[in-house]
């Protein structure tokens, strides 16, 4: 691909547009600001697409004027009146012929910058949410993201649209009319100049309502975008409690309360249209009384009257509709000032100038390490101190919120220690490029993550180039095979939305397999045979002997007879470690581990 190809499809990123648009603290987060450094950028594609509108839109301006000379002519009569027509004739016949390719040209050039500025937008969010911390993702609710980067990015692109389609256009017209109109009259020109001022008034009126209705509206958008994205993910507890009636009836709530705030800002908008029509045609009836009264007087021609009631109207057209876009500007402002939201928001993992590792051997330290969620009144982990050496195996045993998973997210790097210091390899993992670092991990989640696509593509999602002979190792490591031999299309069966054809125990061998053919040197498995019927178990556990040999491993363990074979057990109590030894060891303590243990016996037994 040459340099100019590379160009014309590359894709901008916006985020230091963003960030040099706002004070040293970014909490001058003006829409405004953001979306003129924004146009800043295109300043030289805006003034060619205004140069091209100006050609291919010469038909319109001029014809008033040929119009009007036209009728003066014939009223003036005289041997020179029929060249005069056959002139006028020729030059509208071309203005309206090369109107074609200029409109065309325009259009390209002008589709072109405005489809970039939305790829960019939705490429400068994609981007940021990637880079956001885990922290940011649990506590924005995704509805409301989903609703930032769909309604609030198409916002912002019909504002571009209004502005280079309407906007800098009216600016053109108004000043052609009344650059014509200076030369032909003074006193027409000042009546001309009284109409925009006036109009200016009525934006002045409505601007503060209609900015903070559309604002209100944003926000129960974004609500009930949230609260759709739970209400899907709770279908199958909402059902199996009966509780259907309960869930329609929060959202009638909510949707009632968008409608209704739906409906205020129709409203202001209703009475800003009329207000603004009535102006203008007012405005336009006594232009045509004024026009006339001149021309009676003989201070005009009569070919005039008609010309600057056709320039008046066009202004008058002109700013009404530029006064009829005001709302939809509003609400594009108000959507740039939604994406900075995201975009400006500092929770981010900064790896620049980070060490990146060339290889992790399985080192893991935790000296004295406590951590306190943001907004938390307590620590979640506290004084928490553990050894791991490279190839052990660690299991984490204890009630929910004892602070297990929070210990994993630590290790995996989406945490950091509040105190306390935390390593790999014997180097603070705050010192470490996270994104290196992760290469050398991988994680087998209780609840797998399925996307639409084949199992293959499931397995080897995000490598390129493995081999065939290595993909089929891992399948038989991983105990897929057990059930791919027996689909008609093997590991290139394709897999529905969330894995909804396949078990509980097949995906989560697939995530083993993901986890495996990375060959990582530590492994994180949080609960990963939990929630499985004992035949799914005792093939997910095989595939798991097999992940984990060789490989520092952290375990959370549900069923605690799976971590018999365990190096370590930790037993966590309230963020604390409270003990901590061998299977054989603890149980013979008969401590806290060999409670959970007996209970856990008890459940299987009931089970």
């Amino acid at each position: 691909m040459n340099k100019e190809t590379e160009r014309k499809y590359h894709i901008p990123d916006y985020e230091r547009l963003f960030q040099d648009s706002t004070g040293p603290s970014g909490s001058e987060k003006n829409g405004s600001s953001i979306y003129k450094h924004l146009l800043i950028q295109y300043k030289g594609k805006l003034f060619i697409s205004t140069i091209l509108y100006i050609v291919k839109h010469s038909p319109v301006l001029l014809i008033p004027l040929i119009t009007g000379e036209v009728i003066n002519a014939v009223t003036a009569g005289g041997p020179d009146t029929i060249k005069k027509l056959v002139i006028y004739g020729v030059i509208l016949l071309v203005l309206l012929l090369q109107n074609i390719p200029t409109h065309v040209l325009r259009e390209k050039y002008n589709n072109e910058m405005l489809r970039t500025i939305g790829a960019g937008l939705r490429n400068t969010v994609i981007r940021k949410l990637q880079h956001l911390s885990i922290v940011y993702h649990k506590e924005i609710e995704s509805g409301k993201i989903q609703s930032k980067f769909m309604r609030d990015i198409e916002a912002i692109e019909v504002l571009n649209r209004q502005l280079t389609n309407t906007l800098f256009p009216t600016i053109i017209n108004v000043l052609v009319y009344v650059a014509v109109a200076v030369t032909k009259s003074r006193i027409v020109t000042v009546f001309f100049a009284a109409v925009i001022p006036i109009n200016v008034i009525v934006v002045y009126m409505f601007r503060n309502s209609m900015k903070d209705a559309n604002r209100t509206f944003r926000k129960e958008n974004e609500n009930i975008s949230a609260k759709v994205s739970s209400m899907i993910d709770m279908i199958p507890v909402t059902k199996a409690h009966g509780l259907e009636n309960e869930e329609i009836n929060a959202l009638e709530n909510k949707i009632n309360e968008l409608k209704t705030q739906g409906l205020l800002v129709d409203k202001i908008n209703a009475y800003f249209g009329s207000v603004t029509w009535v102006v203008s045609q007012i405005m336009s009836g006594i232009c045509l009384f004024f026009t006339s009264y001149l021309a009676y007087k003989g201070k005009i021609q009569i070919g005039d009257v008609v010309l600057f009631q056709s320039y008046f109207n066009s202004i008058s057209s002109s700013l009404q509709g530029l006064i009829n876009i005001y709302p939809e500007l509003t609400k594009g402002m108000e959507s740039v000032n939604s994406l900075s939201e995201i975009v400006l928001s500092t929770d981010i993992e900064n790896n620049s100038g980070k060490i990146k590792l060339r290889y992790v051997h399985g080192t893991v330290n935790f000296d004295n390490v406590s951590y306190r969620y943001p907004k938390a009144d307590k620590d979640t982990i506290k004084d928490f101190t553990l050894a791991v050496t490279p190839g052990e195996c660690v299991a984490f045993v204890g009630a929910s919120g004892s602070g297990k998973s929070t210990i994993m997210n630590m290790i995996i790097g989406f945490l950091k220690p509040t105190k306390g210091t935390m390593r790999i390899d014997g180097k603070p993992i705050e010192a470490l490029s996270l994104s290196e670092y992760r290469h050398f991990i991988s994680v087998v989640p209780q609840s797998c993550v399925m996307f639409t696509g084949t199992i293959r593509e499931n397995i080897t999602y995000g490598l390129k180039n493995v081999s065939e002979e290595r993909l089929k190792e891992i399948v038989h490591l991983a105990n897929i095979d057990e059930f791919t031999d027996k689909l008609p299309d093997g590991i290139d069966t394709h897999v529905d939305e969330n894995g909804a054809n396949l078990s509980g125990g097949q995906k989560q061998r697939i995530s083993i397999a993901r986890a495996l053919i990375r060959d990582p040197k530590i492994l994180i498995l949080d609960e990963a045979t939990s929630a499985l019927d004992n035949i799914s178990e005792y093939h997910v556990q095989k595939a798991i002997n097999n992940l984990t040999k060789g490989r520092t491993t952290f375990i959370v363990a549900h069923r605690l007879s799976t971590i018999r074979n365990a190096n370590k057990i930790v037993v966590m109590d309230e963020g604390r470690c409270i003990e901590m030894g061998t299977y054989d060891e603890l149980m013979a303590k008969k401590g806290t581990f060999y409670k959970l243990k007996s209970l856990n016996d008890n459940m299987a037994t009931m089970e």
